[in-house]
């Protein structure tokens, strides 16, 4: 067979896929089918791949694809000489049946062992068989890779259809209706989910020119779908057509106006059509005296609509509909867009004058009847528990008004789970608590705590904007962790249903961005009393677990793994001063005293680990006899209050500064010094010396860390 290099295109026609998992699908399907054939040696790795996903179809463009792999020599090691051949050199019956696995005829056998080689193993002679592997062809390399690409596709629900025969079943995400394989105009006569490949697909439902339509060659692929068939089969293509079809409507609005920012949304919308069409519709601008937040959410979960929002980001009553269809009368898909979001608007509207019937403290009582959790009890327990924490909090942080306002607004924190607003759209929990308070008088910063005692409710949202809702969000989520690591409720590898990763990494970033002077370790034994005998001790492993979270978020925020295992390994309680230890260390680790230092530091860490009992960094000046030891106590003597006064200071990067001046004298002792002495007395001195000498080191981080 010729070993041609054409383009090669594989297609899979299916059934409409789920929207979320589309991209997915579809760069999972494509990347497979590369990594196959690369393994197989139909492609190289640099051969270009074009991934196309739509609703209606996965396909993969490879550039460069051969017809056949180039064969390989291969070298098989098969046996021992001693298993392999008798005494006179004739192939022993193990090795006849080794040989017929590889494909070599008995009556070949004779032909085949002259030409075996024999190389050293050990103590024994292996023999080698150097032979010739055919390089695959494409139809059966393909056919094994496109086996795998379905097999190892992130199918989120696999549904199980009959073929037309009646009596097949296959199990895939959706129906698959067309399967086309070309490499150049050739046919690759490759089988999937019941499917023989062909070159017929079909395109879009409603406005294709023709269908079936044919695909004449691979690299005409995106084009004749286009052409013939009103698709544009490439996800991002679709995804920037959609972005510049949205800013160009939105500017013919005018007065500003800009399309709501939502990349999950862009990429859903995209995964729904396979031909957009961005029209203009509006609503009944007396809705917009509902909470804007409740209108934006109904219309992008429920409709999948982008809201306008003007110049001061505030809700227009106008939004944007990306259509799969294009009508040469648009008025019916607008009016029809028009009309089914107008009873979901209504709906939220009705909510929203419902829940302001009752003040919100109404509702608190209310929350002994809703389970939190089976061992820590009901939602009105869990806001009794956070309360009790965050009037600790604020205690700690200010005077008596603040905590009665943290106090007011743990209280009301919850209440608005028990709103219709939140029963549908629970998203706004603490959004919709927040404008309740507000319509029945609190105070606006009970109000605006009621909101954010949920921030940051993901990776890089805003904290809480002032101290009242930064105690309640700290108590609510400390609350969160103490109680269910106190039950056992662990995350597992990928597996975090409470999401308390993202409490603990909460709480660093509030510690440490708002600079608060709480002690992590007084802050998780503060909330215990509060949960009586529901729960076992979690301190150990709570706060290990936030400490791991912490040097995961430095190492992302650029710190090298080593700065932060420093500063780490002391375990400072006060979070807020990890920035600027970090900072000392890295200005530190490029002195050139630094990495002499580091290095006698880990000596001397094991050193006093392996002395026998508890060492006190104590010297008697008396038993320095030598020159050696007595110059580093007097550079201890010398250096270490000033470094000590620099860190009390606070200035960490002076204090480790100062502790250049030790160099010479650490190298000085090492190099004259035995410090394990027969006499124990003086050994017992000299370990003392170097306790202290670890004592003024390591009061920042611990440099040995930083040893290479």
């Amino acid at each position: 067979m010729s070993a041609t290099v054409a383009p090669l295109l594989v297609e899979l026609c299916v059934e409409e896929l789920p929207p979320k998992a589309l991209k997915g699908l579809g760069d999972a399907f494509a990347h497979v089918l590369r990594e196959q054939l690369v393994a197989q040696g139909l492609a190289s790795a640099d051969a270009v791949l074009t991934p196309y996903a739509s609703p209606r179809r996965l396909a993969a463009h490879l550039s460069a694809v051969r017809a056949r792999a180039d064969d390989r020599a291969v070298e098989l090691k098969l046996m021992p000489v001693a298993v392999g051949l008798d005494a006179a050199g004739q192939p022993t019956a193990a090795l006849r049946k080794k040989l017929a696995a590889l494909g070599v005829p008995d009556a070949e056998v004779s032909d085949v062992v002259p030409r075996l080689r024999r190389v050293p193993d050990g103590k024994n002679e292996m023999l080698l068989w150097d032979s010739v592997v055919p390089g695959a062809t494409l139809e059966a390399g393909l056919q094994k890779a496109l086996d795998e690409a379905l097999r190892r596709l992130p199918i989120p629900k696999v549904m199980t259809y009959q073929l037309a025969d009646g009596w097949s079943s296959v199990h895939f995400v959706r129906p698959a209706h067309a399967l086309v394989a070309l490499h150049g105009q050739r046919v690759v006569p490759v089988q999937a989910l019941g499917l023989s490949a062909g070159r017929y697909t079909h395109g879009h439902r409603f406005e294709a020119a023709r269908d079936p339509i044919e695909i004449g060659h691979a690299d005409a692929y995106a084009e004749t779908l286009a052409r013939d068939g009103a698709v544009i089969a490439h996800f991002g293509q679709r995804r920037a057509l959609i972005e510049r079809q949205l800013a160009e409507a939105a500017a013919c609005v005018g007065g500003g106006c800009r399309p709501i920012e939502d990349d999950a949304l862009l990429d859903e919308v995209t995964a729904l059509v396979e031909r957009p069409n961005v029209l203009v519709c509006q609503f009944d601008a007396a809705f917009l005296e509902v909470p804007q937040e409740c209108l934006i959410l109904t219309m992008k979960a429920n409709q999948k609509y982008f809201p306008l929002l003007d110049a001061q980001g505030r809700l227009t009553n106008r939004f944007l509909v990306v259509s799969n269809v294009t009508p040469e009368d648009r008025s019916a898909v607008i009016s029809g867009n028009e009309r089914v979001v107008r009873p979901r608007l209504a709906d939220a509207k009705f909510f929203y004058d419902q829940d302001r019937k009752r003040p919100l403290e109404s509702r608190v009582l209310g929350l002994a009847k809703v389970v939190y959790h089976n061992q820590l009890g009901t939602q009105g327990e869990r806001v009794e528990r956070v309360a009790a924490i965050a009037r600790w909090v604020a205690a700690q942080l200010g005077d008596e008004a603040l905590v009665r306002l943290v106090d007011r607004a743990a209280l009301l924190a919850k209440a608005d789970l028990l709103t219709d607003m939140v029963g549908e759209f629970p998203q706004l929990q603490g959004i919709m608590g927040a404008y309740y308070a507000r319509h029945d008088g609190e105070d606006a910063r009970v109000a605006d705590a009621i909101e954010d005692h949920y921030r940051p409710r993901f990776a890089g949202d805003a904290l809480p904007r002032d101290t009242v809702g930064l105690c309640v969000a700290l108590a609510d989520k400390v609350e969160t962790l103490v109680g269910l690591f106190g039950i056992g409720q662990l995350p597992t590898g990928d597996k975090d249903p409470y999401a308390l990763r993202r409490h603990a990494l909460g709480v660093v970033r509030m510690l440490i961005e708002r600079e608060l002077p709480l002690a992590l370790p007084a802050l998780i034994d503060a909330a215990l009393p509060v949960f009586g005998d529901r729960i076992r001790d979690p301190r150990v492993a709570l706060l290990d677990f936030i400490q791991d979270r912490l040097a995961v978020s430095l190492r992302e925020q650029g710190y090298r793994a080593q700065e932060v295992d420093a500063v780490l390994a002391l375990r400072p309680a006060l979070l807020r001063e990890v920035p600027r230890r970090l900072a000392a260390v890295r200005a530190f680790a490029v002195l050139p005293e630094a990495a002499a230092l580091a290095a006698a530091n880990k000596r001397v860490n094991n050193i006093l680990r392996k002395a026998e009992g508890a060492v006190q960094p104590q010297v008697d000046p008396s038993r320095l006899v030598e020159p050696a030891e007595r110059a580093l106590y007097q550079a201890l003597l010398a250096v270490q209050p000033e470094a000590d006064a620099a860190y009390d200071a606070g200035d960490y990067t002076g204090s480790l500064q100062r502790l250049a001046a030790l160099k010479a004298p650490v190298d000085a002792f090492f190099e004259g010094v035995m410090v394990n002495a027969d006499d124990p007395a003086l050994r017992a001195n000299r370990l003392g010396l170097l306790a202290l000498l670890q004592q003024a080191m390591n009061r920042v981080a611990d440099l040995s860390r930083l040893a290479v």
